[in-house]
């Protein structure tokens, strides 16, 4: 059972009807699945205390029967769930949230309906420093007059004085985007800073950290890990961002490169290796995989690729430049097992080999997991080689795909049905796939098995199909 009233409306935690051991479960279950085939899988690094990981929360405003409200969309609407408390989200955040919805009636603020284009306030963005206990709040309004501004401004403050910095963004575009291009800063400096892995990273209205902040120390260190780097490599930080990774990797190696796309991100890089005192980074701005592409052309080389891409995975030309530049280590930090997978099957072909996985659990509650990968090049004198045990690997391309646990939470989820070991059996093998002998077999070609009922059976094919067995 959840523990969440929210649970079926909002759609934000796909696992709340799991225990956190199930879904670790069901996570490991997924990487081996989609990764498996290239080398042994880690156990996944779950937390001791997986509740109110979110240091980033936002809320959308709107009106309901009369009353304002506060919350977040339901999934794949524009629907407003009304939400006071989360189970995943700071407790801080959500405190400040409610509050400012509070003050908005009592100042006669309305919200933005972006039907007919009219109110004032949009969204509140919260970002909490865990470390530092600093607190940014970001009010996404229309543009126009901000009504009685410093009354409330100090409202807000008397109410939450462990607040450091209130910034206003304006945003009445016709848009899904939460937040718009211009911004102004009503109290405090207009950014908060919190320490990770001992640096220290400024958080601007648009930077972008990552929300588990206990998690992403556990990420980036087993990404540090893997890198391998003694004090005098050359890495090359792709998809940078705003330079956390880098900046991390910067303390042993010798010269860490950063590249990025985005300007803005760049600029926040910058700023965050001043911040530090660190002087053996650079960071461009640019396409990536054009990037190491001319440095190859230029004869330049590099030790470590260090990539972290987008949920859409890397594209195929940086996936080129990768091995036109020829990394001894490339070491690939994924949010999306799938696209992980894809990229993978064309390293993997292109002679780098998988040496360690190790899946990191950023986001319980939720189906999302983060993985990190180690590829060493084939022929490089630092190739690293693992035992695999056969068993290990002893399983059949179906079998791989997902346990029988996992199609019967499946289809608890989705369908609201309890299947047995035996339905999804009789299943499979009318699917073809075979059973290993121990698999719910008749004891005797006369015995005689109940069949699967078809409501059953359509469950379990759809719990196949969403698993990619059949």
């Amino acid at each position: 059972m959840s523990q969440c009233p929210h649970y079926k409306k909002c759609g934000g935690c796909q696992l709340q009807n799991m225990t956190y051991e199930k879904q670790l479960s069901f996570k490991q279950v997924k990487i081996i699945r989609l990764l498996g085939r290239f080398c042994h899988v880690d156990e996944i690094i779950g937390m001791d205390e997986p509740f109110h990981y979110r240091n980033k929360v936002q809320a959308a405003f709107g009106m309901k029967n009369g009353k304002m409200i506060s919350g977040v969309y339901q999934s794949s609407t524009h629907n407003i769930v009304p939400v006071d408390d989360c189970l995943i989200e700071d407790e801080v955040a959500d405190r400040i949230i409610v509050t400012i919805r509070k003050l908005a009636t009592s100042f006669k603020m309305k919200p933005f309906n972006d039907v007919t284009m009219k109110g004032f306030l949009r969204h509140v963005l919260v970002k909490r420093g865990f470390l530092s206990g600093q607190v940014m709040v970001v009010l996404v309004t229309a543009s126009g007059a901000f009504p009685s501004q410093r009354s409330f401004i100090n409202a807000l403050l008397g109410k939450h004085p462990e607040i450091t910095t209130i910034v206003r963004n304006i945003n009445d575009k016709h848009t899904s985007l939460v937040l718009g291009e211009r911004s102004e800063t009503l109290f405090g400096s207009g950014y908060i800073e919190e320490q990770l892995c001992g640096m220290t990273f400024r958080i601007s209205p648009k930077s972008f950290y990552q929300i588990n902040p206990k998690q992403t120390e556990v990420l980036y260190n087993t990404a540090m890990e893997f890198a391998g780097l003694t004090g005098s490599e050359r890495v090359i930080d792709a998809y940078c961002g705003t330079g956390t990774i880098g900046l991390i990797m910067s303390k042993n190696a010798g010269e860490v490169i950063g590249v990025e796309l985005n300007k803005d991100a760049v600029k926040d890089a910058k700023n965050n290796a001043a911040l530090n005192n660190v002087s053996n980074i650079q960071f461009f701005c640019g396409d990536a995989g054009r990037f190491m592409v001319e440095m190859a052309e230029m004869g330049e080389k590099a030790d470590v690729v260090m990539t972290d891409p987008p949920r859409a995975g890397c594209s195929l030309d940086f996936l080129k430049s990768v091995v036109k530049l020829s990394p001894k280590r490339v070491v690939y930090v994924s949010c999306n097992p799938e696209t992980l997978a894809r990229d993978l099957g064309f390293l993997t072909r292109k002679g780098y080999k998988a040496v360690k996985i190790q899946p990191v659990d950023m986001f319980p509650f939720t189906e999302h997991v983060e993985t990190v990968v180690l590829l060493s090049k084939l022929k490089s004198p630092q190739h690293i080689e693992v035992e695999l045990k056969t068993d290990e690997l002893d399983l059949t391309s179906a079998e791989s795909k997902a346990t029988y646990d996992e199609i019967k939470a499946y289809v608890k989820e989705h369908a609201g049905l309890t299947v047995s070991s035996l339905n999804i059996a009789q299943v499979k093998q009318k699917y073809g796939i075979i059973e290993r002998e121990n698999y719910n077999k008749a004891k005797s070609k006369n015995s005689r098995q109940p069949k699967c009922p078809k409501e059953k059976e359509e469950a379990i094919v759809e719990a196949m199909k969403f698993f990619k067995m059949i």
